[in-house]
């Protein structure tokens, strides 16, 4: 059925995302999907266990707003213990519904007409949309295989007296890379001389690899008083489908925050957030990430030695690794993507399609947080192109 109103779009350049296109070539074509960023192993029994007890002793009416208060205050300890600063879990913490709803609340309370935000793509593809939601202007900044580095001088160019925010991804998806220290030191320079928020997507912040240290937006001083930083519990415990992150920063930005974020979802999950809190209380539980999903990089990348794909560049964070084809293929990276999903049985994501305008670099990412068993039979298959 389609309505008889004329209907002007708002987002007139969206359609189907990449990620559903992909996964659902997977399940048509019976191959394994390493495109959709999702673990398909078990999470720990425990948190279920916790999830359960909460339920059970009545906890599944509405929760407050901003969150329940042994679950921001758990966070306050997780971020004073991981980055050594506080935050005022009353006024300066927020759970949210997924990270994704907390970055698009985000935008929408700091972005106002005309102002212009810095995107670093390839970038995930949840930033745009909301900035063009609220008629600001995205202004982008290029980062290139083999290394996603960024061009500093370039950014300084590009910043402007509109430009109002700066997002920033860190582990970033989906190159893998982390930003340095240097990179973070750059940053907080451009946002106070150019009076600019910033916006940090640290979703990954817990899986970094090779003893590598996540540079969070919350050890520098003057970034951490314009920054909000957002992450994800989804991520951390394995959990995608519970939809359950939060976000933190300065009371006055967070202030704004939720003003937006009450008419949005105003609340979200009751019985999970306190089991949460719970589970929180032992610190080793996101500590050891990196270790997990280490191991299974290092078997991914062990496993697909034999084949033609090259790892560009080796995965610093995150569960994506980039692989090159150039030593196989000519073709553009969403026929390759879809040659090597429906021929060779195995699914992955086109980086181009990250890029605002795209950009053919010949690399696919794959998602490695399966199960050791799921990636070893993905090896095999690629090993054969």
């Amino acid at each position: 059925m389609i309505s008889p109103v004329a209907i002007s779009s708002k987002l007139p350049q969206v359609g189907t995302t990449i990620f559903t296109i992909m996964s659902k070539m997977a399940t048509d074509f019976n191959a394994i999907n390493l495109a959709q960023g999702f673990p398909d192993f078990a999470i720990d029994p425990e948190i279920i266990r916790l999830v359960t007890k909460h339920m059970q002793a009545g906890n599944n009416q509405y929760a407050p707003m901003q969150g329940v208060p042994a679950l921001r205050n758990a966070i306050a300890q997780k971020i004073e213990n991981t980055y050594g600063r506080k935050y005022n879990p009353d006024t300066e913490i927020t759970v949210t519904a997924g990270a994704t709803q907390a970055i698009y609340t985000a935008i929408t309370a700091l972005v106002k007409d005309e102002d212009e935000v810095i995107v670093f793509t390839p970038a995930y593809d949840c930033y745009v949309p909301p900035i063009l939601l609220n008629h600001g202007k995205p202004v982008y900044v290029q980062m290139k295989g083999p290394n996603y580095k960024v061009n500093w001088e370039e950014v300084r160019k590009l910043v402007t007296r509109k430009t109002k925010l700066i997002i920033i991804n860190t582990p970033h998806n989906p190159s893998g890379t982390i930003w340095s220290d240097s990179d973070m030191r750059e940053l907080e320079k451009l946002a106070v001389d150019s009076d600019a928020l910033v916006l940090s997507d640290e979703v990954y912040e817990h899986i970094v690899f090779d003893d590598a240290t996540h540079y969070s937006a919350a050890r520098y001083n003057e970034l951490a008083k314009r920054s909000l930083i957002v992450a994800s519990f989804g991520k951390t415990f394995h959990a995608t489908g519970w939809k359950m992150g939060y976000i933190y920063g300065p009371e006055n930005l967070m202030t704004e925050f939720r003003k937006v974020h009450q008419y949005l979802v105003f609340s979200v999950n009751t019985p999970i957030q306190y089991a949460l809190a719970d589970y929180l209380e032992n610190p080793t539980r996101y500590q050891n990430l990196a270790a997990i999903y280490q191991q299974k990089r290092d078997l991914f990348l062990e496993a697909i030695a034999p084949s033609r794909f090259s790892a560009i560049p080796k995965a610093q964070g995150t569960y994506f690794q980039l692989l090159s084809y150039t030593a196989i293929s000519k073709k553009k990276e969403v026929q390759f993507a879809e040659l090597v999903t429906k021929k060779h049985g195995v699914a992955s994501i086109p980086v181009s399609v990250f890029y605002h305008q795209p950009l053919d670099q010949q690399v696919l990412r794959f998602c490695f947080a399966k199960s050791d068993d799921t990636l070893l039979k993905a090896a095999e298959l690629l090993n054969k192109i």
